[in-house]
């Protein structure tokens, strides 16, 4: 059976009228135990940072915003450390334009946003996956077997290479459980 992915946004009555019989997972930062914990912002803890050797972080969003470098902030350690799975978004607002993700906490060479997604994000949410989450993955996966499940994320965008949208990591886990996970070589340059 299928695993679909939807917005939370959508109102509940027309999720059931789109998908009657559905097993409905909430897997964002409002989710319900155990699926909150394939949220990013979720603090497994000792996660190991990207391109960073001997570097760890509670969240995947730590990683992700902590390496982001801005006109007038660098590297972030702090966001590394917070488990509270608030205040870890890092703005265009309060630091100037973004400018791109280092290549590791002492790295030198700043990442593009697409390069950034598999040298960063796809790394720190696959170890979540495989490290964190076998025993929800595998729950997911005997549901998926009995009939259809929704996933809901706050974003829907499946492709790693649409830069125009932020990526779902409810299309990742679906990705996953599917032996579908993207790798750059597959995708365009």
């Amino acid at each position: 059976m299928p695993i679909v992915v939807e917005s939370r946004r959508k109102k509940p009555e027309t999720l059931r009228a789109r998908h009657p019989d559905a097993t409905l997972v909430d897997v964002t930062s409002r989710g319900p135990e155990p699926w909150i914990r394939f949220s990013p912002f979720y603090p497994h803890g000792e996660i190991p940072v990207p391109l960073s050797p001997g570097v760890v972080a509670a969240s995947v969003e730590g990683i992700w915003q902590g390496l982001k470098v801005f006109e007038r902030a660098d590297v972030d350690h702090a966001t590394f450390a917070i488990t509270s799975m608030r205040g870890i978004k890092r703005t265009a607002r309060r630091f100037g334009r973004v400018l791109g993700h280092r290549a590791g906490v002492g790295g030198e060479r700043l990442l593009g946003y697409r390069e950034a997604r598999f040298q960063i994000y796809l790394p720190a949410y696959l170890h979540v996956l495989r490290r964190c989450l076998r025993a929800e993955l595998e729950r997911l996966a005997r549901l998926s077997a009995a009939g259809v499940v929704v996933l809901l994320d706050y974003a829907t965008n499946a492709d790693v290479d649409d830069l125009s949208r932020p990526l779902s990591h409810a299309a990742l886990v679906r990705l996953y459980l599917e032996g579908r996970w993207p790798h750059p070589g597959d995708h365009k340059e």
